[in-house]
């Protein structure tokens, strides 16, 4: 378990949301699936809501951005000591920004960005909000990682914007790495599987613990979702992909409650 209240070092995962058509239906969800709780947010943030886990902010929910066909999705925000700075660090390297940075009601400062695969991800600059105040638990956040088509260019572009520094654990026909930040583990960048659909598109991914990667899954089924991936065991606990009811899809994977 990590608890925090200050800032994550910067190119940290920090913050997870999800943006979804019906804020109210998500709330009853996750709560179900992961015991959040989670107040109703202000109309002045479009009903942005901040789930915590014992009291401590752990994710938030929003409505979906773009157009109407635009899929449910869950984004990783990196945390950043400077978005503006970040912002064209990551124009030098050839990705984009879509999401100007921009102060969130002196909560923080944001933005959004796609990187040279494709994949988009937010920045956060916490001030009032710091991003996760609890990770590595049941529940909470536990592992982002960035998944395309191009392992080394993306590999090259978190290094030259956030100095990442890697542990390869690539074999035969599976592209990944571990990424560290001042020596720690921080997340992972890898190849999307051989045999993912040609419309499944570049992406950051979110795990979520669990103390029984089954039982959660038999959980996030009772409310409406589905699987992905059948749970499975891997070196790190055992994991699952699935979606909630309005189909974002996230993964689980095991995690000792203590």
């Amino acid at each position: 378990m990590v608890t925090r209240d200050t800032n994550w070092p910067e190119g940290t995962p920090c913050w997870v949301d999800l943006g979804v058509p019906d804020i109210a239906q998500a709330s009853v969800f996750y709560t179900a699936v992961f015991g959040w709780t989670i107040p109703e947010g202000s109309p002045e943030t479009g009903g942005y809501s901040v789930a915590t886990l014992r009291g401590r902010n752990v994710a938030g929910i929003g409505p979906k951005q773009g157009p109407p066909e635009a899929p449910s999705m869950w984004m990783t925000y990196l945390a950043s000591d400077d978005v503006d700075a970040t912002a064209a660090r990551i124009k030098g390297a050839g990705g984009q920004i879509v999401m100007d940075p921009m102060d969130v009601m002196g909560e923080g400062k944001m933005a959004v960005a796609i990187d040279t695969t494709g994949a988009a991800f937010g920045l956060w600059q916490g001030l009032r909000h710091t991003g996760a105040a609890i990770a590595n638990e049941p529940g909470a956040q536990t592992w982002n990682e960035q998944l395309s088509r191009d392992f080394e260019a993306a590999k090259a572009f978190y290094q030259s914007v956030f100095g990442y520094e890697y542990e390869d654990a690539s074999s035969d026909g599976f592209e990944y790495a571990a990424f560290k930040l001042n020596g720690n583990y921080a997340g992972g960048i890898g190849g999307l599987p051989v045999g993912t659909p040609d419309r499944m598109p570049s992406m950051w991914g979110t795990y979520f613990g669990a103390a029984d990667t089954d039982a959660t899954v038999a959980k996030v089924i009772a409310q409406g979702g589905g699987t992905i991936r059948d749970p499975q065991d891997t070196p790190y606990g055992r994991t699952a992909t699935v979606t909630d009811d309005q189909g974002a899809a996230f993964n689980i994977i095991s995690i000792s409650a203590t």
